[in-house]
């Protein structure tokens, strides 16, 4: 499409303010004394980088392109007086089907690769049909089904940005985008997993509420060749001359706070007594969680439902954990199992109410779309096994961007269960939920928690991060080991790892009383 019918939104278009252009420009030049031979910008829009980089860069040849032939001769009209000079050209091309090397084999010296490109996502694009997309493949080294139809979701920049990395994988040069910051983190890690180049890295935060009116943590990245990468310096905004902090790979994942992650590395390790869980995963909350109201329940369809209580838990969403609700529930969830797989039918004998209501509403359930439900026994959830039925956890909501620990009993008698956007630990009693509390809510614990915390992702705290933390290391470090060694001395060896962790430690039973 051309012209007045280009999709706003499919083609990502958030055009860069002159301002903007101009403050990248000065970056490189003051903070990282970049004298580039050739810009290329591929993505120029109406040329704001272009125009940007004429002024700053005296004797840089300038390549602008894009697939907007209306911005091209928007751009063209405000660079006339300069194009006589030979330095600019700016022309229509679709940076999808453009062939860069031959491009970039006609070019010599230092490159500059610098712009704006689009702040839109695959599936974005396939929802509109959009045919600005690149081929699908499977760059982000998917597995299963999404590796073999290439249709795992992936923002539009990342992949452009990953071309632009292979540009200079035999020349010198530098690449300066604006992005999405978790687009930038992406993207270091691929090339630290899959390049053979190495690369200099810096992040600035960008404010895209106010350039873009989006609402998005946004940066500018800049990638620098050099003979051996480093780790990528934060600065605290794009006025900034020096870092502030450091973000890097460390034993074998990105840390966002190198400096506290050095501090506390030692405490990085399993607990195979202390593993993190999710919540309930049932993917039908219309039908699967009740509110309570006078003589029976509600459902989502707003249909008065009288059942047993026996597969009924109080419910605790991450928006509760998030804000500190854990005195109370306002809804119950339906639990048919007490491990995944576990027969179902069984509730038809010990709550017919139940296997009724169930049974009325199963065209909900079996519409859920997930592959997990199939081949599964009826009405089946995920997210559910011993651990969930212990009546002490403490939890943590995944979406919420604080670290904030919350302890939680039972509720009117019954252990409390969670979505799944709850992380949580189980616990048989109070005492031992307590000292693990106090030991996770240390210093030591958040500073190496935090240290590898990403907040502007969508979930930034993970049961994979959580789960690098080894409470046994925290309460060495908190001089509590022998507290520790006492609870994990005074479990059966029933539970995960306890034969393991007795043998290791061939310690004596210890027992101990605590306060949070």
């Amino acid at each position: 499409m051309a012209g007045k019918s280009l999709n706003k939104w499919q083609f990502g278009d958030f055009q860069t303010p002159a301002d903007l252009a101009n403050k990248v420009v000065q970056v490189l030049k003051q903070n990282h004394k970049i004298n580039p031979d050739v810009i290329i910008e591929p993505t120029c829009g109406k040329g704001a980088f272009v125009l940007a980089t004429y002024n700053e860069f005296e004797n840089s040849r300038i390549l602008g392109y894009d697939i907007n032939p209306q911005y091209v001769e928007e751009a063209n009209s405000t660079l006339k007086y300069f194009s006589a000079t030979g330095r600019v050209s700016v022309r229509e091309r679709n940076f999808f089907d453009t062939d860069w090397e031959e491009i970039l084999s006609e070019l010599n010296g230092y490159i500059l690769i610098i712009g704006n490109p689009p702040w839109v996502t695959s599936s974005d694009l396939g929802i509109l049909n959009s045919s600005n997309l690149p081929q699908k493949s499977n760059f982000q080294c998917r597995k299963g089904i999404e590796a073999i139809t290439g249709s795992g979701n992936f923002d539009i920049s990342e992949w452009m940005l990953l071309q632009q990395v292979n540009w200079l994988s035999k020349r010198e040069g530098t690449i300066a985008i604006l992005c999405k910051y978790a687009v930038a983190r992406k993207v270091i890690r691929q090339i630290r997993q899959r390049s053979s180049r190495h690369f200099s890295s810096y992040l600035y935060p960008v404010d895209a509420q106010a350039y873009f009116s989006a609402s998005v943590e946004a940066c500018l990245f800049v990638l620098i060749t050099s003979q051996q990468g480093v780790d990528c310096e934060i600065y605290k905004s794009i006025d900034s001359v020096t870092p502030c902090s450091t973000i890097g790979n460390r034993d074998g994942f990105i840390v966002s706070n190198v400096k506290k992650y050095e501090n506390w590395k030692h405490l990085k390790g399993q607990d195979p007594r202390h593993i993190w869980r999710s919540g309930v995963k049932h993917d039908c909350a219309k039908i699967m969680e009740l509110e309570p109201t006078d003589g029976g329940y509600k459902n989502g369809l707003d249909e008065f439902i009288k059942c047993e209580d026996d597969y009924l838990y109080p419910l605790l969403k991450g928006s509760d954990i998030g804000n500190g609700r854990i005195d109370s529930y306002r809804k119950v969830v339906l639990v048919t199992q007490k491990a995944v797989g576990d027969d179902t039918s069984q509730i038809k004998d010990t709550a017919p109410e139940t296997w009724k209501y169930l049974i009325e509403h199963r065209e909900y359930l079996d519409r859920r779309r997930s592959s997990i439900y199939k081949n599964k026994p009826d009405f089946s959830i995920f997210g559910v096994g011993p651990y969930s039925f212990r009546q002490w956890k403490i939890v943590i909501s995944g979406l919420y961007k604080r670290l904030k620990f919350n302890l939680v009993g039972l509720l009117d008698g019954k252990t409390v269960v969670f979505d799944d956007t709850v992380n949580f630990l189980s616990f048989d009693s109070e005492e031992e939920a307590k000292f693990i509390y106090r030991l996770i809510t240390s210093i030591p614990a958040t500073e190496f928690l935090e240290s590898m915390i990403f907040w502007d992702e969508k979930r930034p705290i993970t049961v994979e991060v959580l789960r690098r933390l080894s409470l046994k290391e925290v309460a060495r470090e908190l001089g509590e080991i022998e507290q520790y060694r006492g609870w994990i001395d005074a479990q059966s060896p029933s539970h995960i790892g306890q034969v393991e962790l007795a043998i290791a430690e061939k310690k004596p039973r210890y027992t101990t009383s605590v306060n949070c």
